[in-house]
């Protein structure tokens, strides 16, 4: 593209930075800090209802299409986030910056009125967004981090008006109905076989084939093409999320997430294993709180969306080995005890009822490949969604939870690991830790220089889930708590609260919140009154920060070795994608700031998404995704190291926060 194509006249660049808004002559994001939340109020238009109101809160630098799809609000759109389609049509206000692509899109009055393509407006301020009703049926429906999916799905419906029989044409009623389909060649169950006369002769012989695969599941009076459903379910050690999807039109219909049932017996894989090596009939408690879970998620999206269950044909299920062999009911002992063996790493397609779904009778749930015992199927859909075998870009892939999971790809060659982080993330093993629920503190800023008589109420800025009084530390609150203290030098490389000495002269606004609790040097980030005890406050502990430092090294080991391994140095790396649902409210100058994440400029690092529950959508709306993420086995390769000698050693160095 030429300069001169790249001139708009009607908007200023330095006009636009100085707004916070887009870029003018691309979707480049503007440079923010990494930090806190955005919150995005959708108002969703429908032709044929009133319209629905949705708030979310995402981090700074997430388009607003992104922000929506992972949030199961359907946005037109079939170019991959290119805004070449011209479909994700957004009005927003407070106006953002315009885009080459919007100038190119919509009337002067429609950009004064603030419509824009939704892939390329970046979050970095509060914003309502008001959504029209969808207007096409694409061929392609763009999911993952801006991955375009050719909708191809297994499941296939097809209406046929057939001749009644005669004694002249006497042909079997399934002849009948497979002479009328001329594109596929389906092979029946018994289930069709059983529906299909009556059906046939209570439908006049207008009847419309289901076929999965290259199965024929039913035969449905009438034409019934334009209801095909399926759920994508990402199925987490604490957190499983179900998307209702759409095979007609590729779009989400609803989504919902819970807290995995299984909770009782563990918060983590390896306690759950030792749950089922301690009493044999665990695991099949574990394997009915897995398909509670998942039912539960099913009959909530199905009632949201307005979905007969029985219209639901299919499901796609990402999980890591440990949670899809309880959810199959298959014995997990020789995955958490040397040499970490999966009793598979191509799980079969079963019947939803068989984990206990009462979707249609004969939908199937396919489940994803794992590379290895803790780099489950989970990841291999994210490294689907994000394409992680596609792009030519050197991209660094982390899932960061209890167990975490690392992917590195220099363009040629990709590498993927796992790292016991531990429960700190989760708010585990955290003196006031709590999950990411209402009153739990998710953004910290400190303000070390105030030191007038208002200090105390400008000194800390908390954000809170639900905007209520904080209750509690959230993983994301807990890595920005840490990295503020660290940059207003309150706790040294090490890890170690200063003396109140040093206290009061580098930081005069924070020195009275360092105190103790017992023999136990605390931060008060919360207190409900100004003589409140500490031990009645909402602290961070000196504990509290030795967790999140052995958490962060064992993550930054993984990383670390991986691009030793690939030869590569920090500034190699273009891109940093944190995954899971806590790795995408992680604030990415905090994870910098920590060591968490290599040391890079922050709109290098992109907050992912739910790229697990993403791939399991690509596998619904096309078998080409499906086979590609059964090929990414051949393709990556897995480093176990728990056997390295030189993992010890860089655990210890990288504990350090750094200078």
């Amino acid at each position: 593209m030429s300069q001169s194509e790249r001139e708009e006249p009607e908007f200023s660049l330095d006009a636009v930075r100085r707004e916070g808004l887009l870029a003018p002559s691309g979707a480049e994001p503007v440079a923010h800090d990494g930090t806190g939340r955005v919150q995005l109020s959708f108002t969703v238009e429908d032709k044929e209802a009133p319209p629905t109101q949705r708030q979310v809160r995402v981090p700074p630098g997430v388009s607003v299409f992104d922000s929506a799809s992972w949030n199961g609000i359907a946005i037109d759109s079939t170019c991959g986030g290119h805004g070449t389609c011209h479909k994700c049509k957004v009005r927003m206000s407070p106006v953002t910056g315009v885009t080459l692509h919007d100038q190119r899109t919509f009337t002067p009055a429609e950009l004064e009125a603030g419509w824009r393509l939704a892939c390329l407006v970046r979050a970095t301020r509060d914003h309502d967004v008001v959504v029209p009703p969808l207007t096409t049926r694409p061929k392609a429906a763009t999911v993952g981090v801006g991955r375009q999916v050719i909708l191809r799905p297994a499941v296939q419906k097809r209406y046929v008006e057939l001749a009644e029989p005669t004694l002249v044409d006497q042909r079997p009623d399934l002849t009948r109905l497979l002479d009328a389909i001329d594109d596929l060649e389906p092979v029946p169950d018994l289930h069709a076989l059983r529906r299909l006369p009556s059906v046939l002769r209570q439908a006049d012989f207008k009847v419309t084939a289901v076929v999965v695969d290259e199965t024929l599941i039913d035969v449905e009076p009438g034409d019934t093409t334009n209801i095909r459903h399926a759920i994508a379910f990402d199925l987490g050690t604490t957190t499983v999320v179900a998307t209702l999807l759409d095979l007609v039109t590729g779009t989400p219909v609803a989504v919902a997430s819970m807290l995995n049932k299984q909770q009782p017996f563990g918060g983590d894989v390896i306690s759950r294993i030792s749950a089922t090596m301690i009493d044999p009939a665990a695991l099949g408690r574990l394997q009915e709180a897995a398909g509670q879970t998942l039912a539960t998620l099913a009959d909530q999206v199905c009632r949201e969306g307005g979905v007969e269950p029985q219209h639901v044909y299919e499901a796609a299920l990402a999980g890591n080995a440990t949670m899809t062999a309880l959810v199959l009911g298959i014995d997990p002992e020789p995955l958490g005890v040397a040499p970490f063996v999966q009793s598979t790493a191509t799980p079969p397609t079963v019947l939803a009822t068989e984990i206990g779904l009462s979707l249609h009778p004969r939908a199937r749930v396919a489940l994803f490949p794992a590379l290895g015992a803790y780099v489950g199927g989970d990841i291999v859909a994210g490294m689907l969604a994000t394409g992680m075998d596609r792009d030519k870009r050197v991209r660094l892939f982390i899932d960061v939870g209890t167990n975490c999971e690392i992917v590195l790809s220099d363009g040629e060659r990709i590498l993927s690991t796992a790292a016991p982080a531990g429960p700190a993330f989760e708010g585990g093993a955290i003196r006031c830790g709590m999950r990411a629920a209402d009153g739990a503190i998710e953004v910290v800023k400190l303000t070390p220089d105030a030191s007038d008589a208002s200090a105390d109420e400008r000194s800390v800025e908390l954000g809170v889930i639900g905007d209520v009084l904080p209750r509690g530390l959230c993983g994301s609150g807990l890595v920005d708590a840490v990295a503020e203290l660290v940059k207003a030098g309150l706790l040294d490389a090490s890890g170690r609260f200063v003396t109140d000495e040093v206290a009061k002269e580098i930081a005069p606004g924070l020195a009275d919140r360092l105190t103790a609790i017992g023999q136990e040097r605390v931060f008060v980030l919360h207190r409900e009154r100004p003589d409140s005890d500490p031990s009645e406050c909402v602290v961070l502990s000196q504990r509290d920060v030795r967790e999140l430092q052995f958490a962060k090294a064992a993550i930054s080991t993984g990383w670390t070795l991986l691009m030793e391994e690939l030869g590569l140095e920090h500034g190699d790396l273009q891109q940093v994608l944190l995954a899971g649902s806590f790795g995408s409210y992680l604030s990415a100058a905090s994870a910098v700031r920590i060591g968490l994440v290599p040391q890079l400029p922050v709109l290098r690092i992109v907050a992912a998404g739910n790229v697990a529950g993403e791939g399991a959508k690509m596998a619904l709306l096309s078998i080409r995704e499906r086979a590609g993420a059964v090929a990414l086995l051949e393709e990556v390769t897995y480093v176990e190291l728990s056997d390295r000698a030189d993992f010890n050693d860089r655990f210890v160095d990288l504990l350090a926060f750094p200078s």
